[in-house]
């Protein structure tokens, strides 16, 4: 362990010697996704459905320049309260980790750490894409590269419907990314279960999400997949209801002059205000949906 640029949480170490499946969380949809103390509320509903699945979480965070794979009890709550984290993509991790820094981590950042743990399997939200107007911004994600060079199946609702998502889908392609639609033939859209693109591949089962995964490395192809899974139906925004106010949530940060990284959280809280905290609760409902996904495909992936 003294040789490895991390260490793992007590539970996370125990069922790494033991074989148990592990699932990888994020930790920016703690410190830049919600508010305390729903932040913590969720991140504690989400690891124990994974547990109830069969598999242990490993929520990921640099910690004063320490990479941790899984949080003790007080580390998550105290990461649920803190404000001013920096927000952890490739291109930050290391120069957080060599200052001594805090930060939690993105889609990207967390596929990282999650490899370098042996983790095969990350639940989260949504990823970034490419964002409205990257002809002329060039704003994309870092998470799209990450997902075509690192081997981890990325459990999530589609990207964040805030996003450009024919573009995002696009780039995933071009990068020979698998974009799986889980039991559906359409891509979700986030908040809402039905988007209006067609996804490019469909599965209908864990089993065949970690076959595809086993595969992908017989093959030596790198990356990871990326797996569509849509919010429950009973907890969705339907889709011409959340497109206006997406709409005007963009409006608004142009207006504002909200640029880079702070985007996505401005648009995120920009929502919560037009739906009246609705997108909250969907957003909630969508990550627990993940986390029950994603601890399958671990327990599948442990078991063949």
């Amino acid at each position: 362990m003294t040789n490895l640029p991390f260490i793992r949480s007590a539970a996370v170490q125990t069922a790494h010697d033991a074989g148990t499946p592990i699932v990888a969380l994020e930790s920016t949809i703690i410190t830049h996704g919600m508010p305390y103390p729903q932040n913590l509320e969720m991140a504690q509903k989400v690891e124990a459905t994974i547990r109830a699945g069969g598999a242990e979480p490993a929520t990921i965070a640099v910690i004063n320049g320490t990479l941790h794979i899984g949080l003790e009890t007080e580390q998550l709550e105290t990461l649920a309260q803190t404000r001013g984290a920096a927000k952890l993509s490739r291109a930050d991790l290391a120069v957080c980790m060599a200052t001594g820094g805090t930060g939690a981590t993105t889609v990207a950042a967390t596929m990282i750490a999650a490899n370098l743990a042996d983790i095969s399997v990350f639940a989260t939200g949504g990823i970034g894409g490419v964002h409205r107007g990257a002809e002329e911004s060039f704003d994309i994600s870092a998470d799209l590269l990450e997902l075509a060079q690192t081997p981890v199946t990325v459990v999530a609702a589609g990207a964040k419907a805030i996003l450009d998502v024919p573009k995002t889908l696009e780039v995933l392609e071009t990068q020979g990314v698998p974009v799986i639609a889980y039991g559906q033939d359409h891509m979700p859209a986030f908040w809402s279960a039905q988007s209006a693109h067609k996804a490019p591949l469909r599965l209908d089962s864990a089993a065949d999400i970690a076959k595809a995964h086993k595969m992908r490395a017989a093959l030596g192809l790198p990356g990871g997949q990326l797996i569509g899974n849509p919010i429950p139906k009973d907890a969705e925004i339907v889709r011409a209801e959340m497109e206006p106010v997406i709409e005007q949530a963009l409006a608004d940060a142009v207006t504002h002059g909200i640029k880079g990284k702070s985007v996505t959280p401005y648009l995120l809280q920009r929502v919560f205000e037009i739906t009246e905290g609705r997108s909250l609760t969907a957003n909630i409902a969508l990550v627990l949906n993940n986390a029950a996904l994603a601890a399958q495909i671990a327990c599948e992936l442990a078991a063949n």
